[in-house]
């Protein structure tokens, strides 16, 4: 069957509709002619009559040639003897057997679902009504007709299917094979108790055979009749004409084929036309066999024949008319006969058929007819799935619409009975397929594709239809795929969340009938019975000429809103209800004698918790990633053999449970995303298990794996990686993630039965589970990142791969970082227990070894993907390590204290100084990471200043000499104040200002040195009492910067004064030794900040004292670093007086003597006031009971008067 687009009418049909003949020559046979078919789909919209009533007609498809020109029968033809040719099957009449008007066959009670099928892109929007072209003459000739009207009328969208039900035909079906006698008990119950059959009249058959012989004839062409020995075949009185064509009620095959073709499902599309007519505002797909002619210089005419005795009335014009304008005919010719000898011919064009005498209407009636018709049922027909009978009986005017699908549940009967069931199921699931297609275009309708398969699963039972069992499972899996499951729910401006799943929420502009009588809604009327509210009524046939009686907007819709979930959880749940429905379908299709047993809800499926005594080491682990990646490796072989379950490849069963094992694993893995984020690490691991158990049992059925799937399949073991890194790092909530990790829903319990179908789901289960041993746990992360890494290099380089890749060597770099941290804290913990002092163990360079295999493996991984960042902090680590390695190295004597600094602390000093600036050349410059730069650059200083410090506290004088360490040393200080930055605004600035004041002090105490033990080479001796000077006055001022070292700025200026004491040991003039010792008490006048930061500390230390006493008698332990700052100050406040009273006499000394020679008054005033400070730093210091904030006090007023 095929359709074709449609087509405009040529200027000479549209001609002909007009009324106005045209010039043009008549279309003949050839010229139409296309593969024996009609030229299909042409289009022509008519204003016809006074009334304006509008008409378009389409022509969908047609199974006929073009017309072919008719034959006008000779006068006095006798139609009652048989032409030659008659029953013999002509194309242009369509179908064998033609006979009224060319109907091959009785309109069915499923013709509109024939037609449905094929042009299933009309169906649930486009059109309103579904039909054959008599039962829709028959719905508009109601209020003129007392015949009799049955009518099964079914929901599909906004379109109405409309079928004739025979009652007469289906209840002698009935009788034979049972399956409409549901509906003759509710007629019974409901119409008529005492139903009998009607036979129908001799001249009934003799009309229609007289019909068909006249067609036959005009299309033969002969003016005689020949006379044939074939009978006219008369029934017998008790024999009612029952056709083969009639379904019982609809056959199905013992399989539903998976293309879903409907000619071999019993529903057929038998007419030879099928054309979208549009009445007014109304779209209707109706099937036609009326026969067309050409007829001369008309392209097509209708034939009709009339008995002369017998005028046209009122339902016959209506007839005549509409047959027309559905089939876009625009003339009409009639043979007027009298007992079967024809009397002559007359054309009619189709605008005047409703003036014609005795049979005149107004076309605006009939238009309105159909708009309340059509509103009716809309506004009553509202449940998809339902079969509604619209049933008028003879004589009668009231028109009654029976829900009977509601009457059957009403009832004991069985809503399976019903032959409609299946169709519509069919059908329901067709539209939302077609319409699913087109999901990512139009995201509105995805509320309706939802309702419709849900109405489709709502009339299929596995049990009952085992051979619709695929409708059942395919639309669980569409559900499941309308349901986005990586989109976060959208929220309006107000905060309040939005359907997260379409555009926007879904609505359409048109308000439903109210339930009121007045729109013959379904009523409870006061009726006792409980069928009325099954019922709706057109009180009287009248109503329907009534304009606009019946409103409706014609938007058959009720809530079809994509439900809103509350969050990801929520949705992700509702996906995984959808996914269990279809595997138990597919699994319930499976025949296998070893079948599993169904799952049990009330028995949970253990989910154990690896033991480090299961964890057989790191060696088990690497096996079974390999076999695994083995598994999902590419491929050239496939899977002929039937699954574990019995499943056979290529068939349905087997294509639909992949899908919906890949849907539930989508569901798991974004439920688990969700979960990790929320930092509920147990759930999360519960979940990524759920969603590579679904990849495991995928893998077993299908060994040629798509990108598609390897790629997620790496973001899945890329999260359970990051999964079990967190574990790692919270490992103080473990009883919380345990508890987590071991729940278990009834819905993952059966998803997890119906997985164990087809596969142990064992093969990545050394990745999922809640290791109790935390360098496993690192581990398995970094596994999980590296097998992730292994399936993305096996994938196309797409731009979404491309960036997943970075990501997952991000991640394997980070997590082998964090296992190089685990092991090298490892070792540090070692040291730190003493195992030191026994030489280095073989675990501890085993540690070193480990640790450093991961580092060097995240370097590579970051320097891969170009990440210079995380590159230098990988490196700064190796440089941490090697530092370690090079503390572990240090040598012990026999009474365990430090030897000297050995080769080995070197080497491995020099190889963290070569991370370090690997670090720095992998950041190239401070801007493009200010923090690590800075941290980096303070590591290097740290090394350097440790290496200065060792050689110099631990110089190693069995090897090298004196000058070579002094200069390694000189070399290692300033390196590292090269990288100490002093000057930058920083938290780490003052820490960088101590550690340079600590190198100039070290520098200018070790030039000091130098100075003393240097003997004979003038040169040098200068050269170290320049250097010397420079560091003590840099460490100075660096050392004034900081208001918590007062004892290192004291201690400074102590050396100080040493080093001009010692100078002046060497002078031998007064002179000279007079400026030296000026120089040393300047010096000590200068110290005068020290000891007031000194007096600040032990004045609010002896406050807290005072405090502890008055509140707790005394009891109040000591601060211990206060004791050891006031320990530390008693030693150079002791020292300090020494120096000073030291000074003192020497200058007392000197300046009398020089007193005695110049008796200048500047000197003499200076001696004084040397005396008066010595005698009284005598007295203070010759008192005992003096405490030591009375002595720094007595110190600050001495040099405060020696300033002045």
């Amino acid at each position: 069957m095929e359709a074709t687009e449609p087509r405009e009418c040529t200027a000479a049909a549209a001609a002909a509709a007009a009324g106005t003949g045209g010039s043009s020559p008549p279309r003949t046979a050839a010229d139409m002619r296309d593969g024996g078919r009609e030229d299909a789909d042409f289009k022509q919209e008519s204003i016809l009559g006074d009334n304006e009533v509008k008409s378009t007609a389409v022509v969908k498809y047609s199974a006929v040639p073009p017309p072919a020109a008719y034959a006008l029968l000779q006068e006095k033809t006798d139609l009652k003897l048989p032409p030659a040719n008659w029953l013999r099957g002509i194309s242009q009449l369509g179908q064998t057997g033609a006979t009224s008007l060319g109907t091959s066959k009785k309109s069915k009670p499923f013709s509109s679902f024939g037609m449905a099928y094929d042009f299933i892109d009309c169906i649930g929007n486009d059109v309103d009504v579904v039909s054959d072209s008599e039962n829709i003459k028959k719905l508009l000739k109601i209020p003129y007709s007392k015949s009799h009207v049955s009518m099964g009328v079914h929901r599909i969208g906004r379109t109405l299917l409309l079928d004739e039900l025979d009652l007469q035909e289906l209840f002698v079906t009935s009788s034979q094979t049972g399956d409409w006698n549901w509906l003759k008990e509710l007629y019974q119950r409901l119409v008529d108790p005492k139903w009998q059959r009607k036979k129908k009249s001799r001249e009934h058959f003799y009309q229609k055979a007289i019909l068909s012989k006249f067609l036959y004839y005009s299309i033969n062409g002969d003016c005689a009749a020949e006379a044939v020995p074939t009978p006219i075949v008369q029934p017998e009185e008790n024999q009612i004409e029952v056709e083969e064509s009639w379904p019982a009620p609809m056959r199905t095959p013992a399989s539903v084929p998976e293309d879903g073709n409907p000619q071999e499902q019993g529903l057929k599309n038998d007419f030879v036309r099928n054309i979208l007519w549009t009445f007014e505002d109304i779209h209707m797909l109706v099937g036609s066999n009326m026969p067309i002619f050409g007829g001369g210089k008309y392209p097509a005419v209708s034939l009709r024949l009339r008995d002369s005795n017998k005028p046209i009335n009122i339902l016959t014009g209506i007839d005549y008319w509409l047959d027309n304008l559905m089939c876009n005919v625009p003339e009409l010719v009639m043979c007027f006969h009298v007992n079967g000898i024809v009397q002559r011919y007359e054309m009619i064009k189709t605008e005047d058929i409703p003036n014609l005498d005795n049979s005149s209407f107004s076309t605006k009636v009939v238009k309105d007819i159909a708009q309340n018709i059509l509103s009716f049922l809309k506004a009553n027909c509202t449940k998809e799935g339902h079969t509604y009978w619209l049933f008028k009986a003879s004589g009668s005017d009231i028109v009654k619409l029976y829900d009977l699908t509601t009457l059957c549940e009403e009832t004991s009967e069985d809503k399976y009975q019903n032959p409609f069931t299946m169709p519509v199921a069919v059908l329901l699931y067709k539209v939302a397929s077609n319409m699913m297609m087109k999901k990512v275009q139009n995201r509105k309708h995805y509320g309706i594709i939802r309702m419709l398969l849900l109405n489709c699963i709502k009339l299929l039972d596995k049990e009952r239809h085992p051979q619709f069992v695929q409708f059942i499972a395919s639309a669980n899996y569409m559900i499941s795929e309308l349901f986005q499951l990586n989109e976060p729910p959208k929220q309006d401006e107000n905060g309040s969340t939005l359907n997260e799943n379409s555009d926007d929420s879904y609505s359409e502009d048109e308000d439903l009938p109210e339930d009121s009588d007045d729109n013959g809604s379904f009523s409870n009327g006061s009726d006792p019975s409980d069928d009325t509210k099954a019922i709706a009524v057109i009180r009287s046939v009248g109503e329907l000429s009534v304009p606009e009686k019946y409103k409706s907007t014609h938007q058959i819709r009720p809530s079809c809103a994509f439900p809103v979930c509350r969050d990801t959880e929520e949705r992700c749940r509702v996906v995984l209800n959808y996914v269990l429905e279809g595997l138990k379908a597919v699994d319930g299709s499976i025949k296998k004698e070893s079948d599993l047993p169904a799952a049990d809800p009330s028995i949970p499926i253990p989910l154990k918790y690896a033991d480090e005594s299961e964890c057989t080491g790191h060696e088990v682990l690497q096996k079974q990633i390999a076999l695994f990646l083995d598994k999902v490796g590419p491929v050239h072989t496939t899977i002929k053999l039937p699954s574990q379950s019995g499943m056979i490849p290529n068939t349905w069963q087997y294509q639909m449970k992949l899908n919906l094992i890949f849907k539930a694993s989508r569901a798991y893995f974004v439920l688990s995303d969700a979960a990790n984020a929320l930092q509920k690490y147990g759930r999360a691991l519960r979940y990524i298990k759920l969603a590579l158990q679904s990849l495991d049992a995928y893998c077993c059925l299908i060994n040629n794996l798509s990108p598609e799937v390897l790629f997620f399949l790496s973001q899945c073991l890329t999260l359970n990686g990051d999964i079990q890194l967190m574990l790692a790092q919270n490992a103080s909530n473990r009883a919380a993630y345990q508890e987590e990790y071991s729940y278990q829903s009834r819905e993952d319990q059966e998803i997890l039965h119906s997985l164990h179908r087809e596969s142990s789901c064992q093969a990545l289960s050394w990745a999922t589970e809640l290791y109790l041993d935390l360098e496993y746990q690192l581990s398995v992360s970094c596994k999980c990142y590296e097998a992730a890494n292994e399936l993305l290099r096996s994938c196309e380089r797409k731009v979404n791969v491309v960036e997943q890749h970075t990501q997952v060597l991000k991640r394997l770099g980070n997590s082998r970082n964090e296992v190089g941290v685990f092991y090298m804290n490892q070792s540090a913990a070692m040291q730190t227990e003493g195992t030191g002092s026994k030489g280095i163990t073989a675990l501890e360079q085993e540690l070193w070894k480990k640790s450093f295999s991961y580092f060097e493996k995240g370097i590579q991984d970051f320097e891969t993907i170009e990440d210079e960042t995380n590159a230098a902090l990988l490196l700064c680590n190796t440089g941490r390590l090697m530092r370690l390695c090079a503390q572990a190295h240090a040598t012990t004597g026999a009474n365990l204290k430090r030897g000297e600094f050995s080769p080995e602390e070197a080497l491995y000093y020099n190889k963290a100084v070569d991370y370090y600036l690997r670090a720095m050349r992998s950041l190239t410059r401070w801007e493009k990471h200010p923090a690590v730069w800075d941290s980096v650059k303070w590591e290097l200083s740290t090394t350097y200043f440790t290496m200065a410090t060792l050689e110099q506290d631990y110089a190693p004088l069995s090897r090298k000499a004196q000058e070579l360490i002094e200069r390694e040393v000189a070399d290692f200080m300033m390196k590292s104040l090269k990288y100490c930055d002093t000057h930058t605004e920083s938290a780490r600035q003052p820490l960088c200002q101590y550690r340079a004041a600590t190198i100039h002090h070290r520098l200018a105490s070790m030039y000091h040195n130098s100075l003393r033990n240097q003997v004979g080479d003038d040169h040098f001796r200068k050269q170290y009492r320049s250097l010397a000077d420079l560091h003590y006055n840099k460490a100075v001022k660096l050392f004034h910067l900081l208001k918590d070292a007062p004892c290192e700025l004291l201690r400074v200026q102590l050396e100080r004064v040493a080093f001009s004491e010692f100078q002046m040991a060497n002078q031998n003039s007064n002179a000279s030794k007079l400026k030296t010792l000026s120089s040393a008490l300047d010096i000590i006048i200068n110290s005068e900040y020290p000891f007031q930061l000194i007096q600040s500390e032990l004045a609010c230390v002896q406050a807290q004292q005072s405090d502890c006493l008055e509140h707790r008698e005394g009891n109040a332990p000591e601060n211990d670093s206060s004791t050891f700052n006031e320990e530390e100050i008693l030693k150079l406040v002791n020292m300090f007086e020494t120096r000073l009273t030291f000074l003192l006499f020497q200058l007392i000394k000197l300046l009398t003597t020089k007193r005695k020679s110049s008796g200048i008054i500047d000197d003499q005033m200076a001696l004084k006031n040397y005396k008066y400070a010595y005698s009284t730093l005598l007295r203070a210091t010759a008192d005992k009971d003096t405490s030591l904030l009375q002595r720094v006090e007595v110190i600050l007023s001495l040099l405060k008067q020696l300033s002045s």
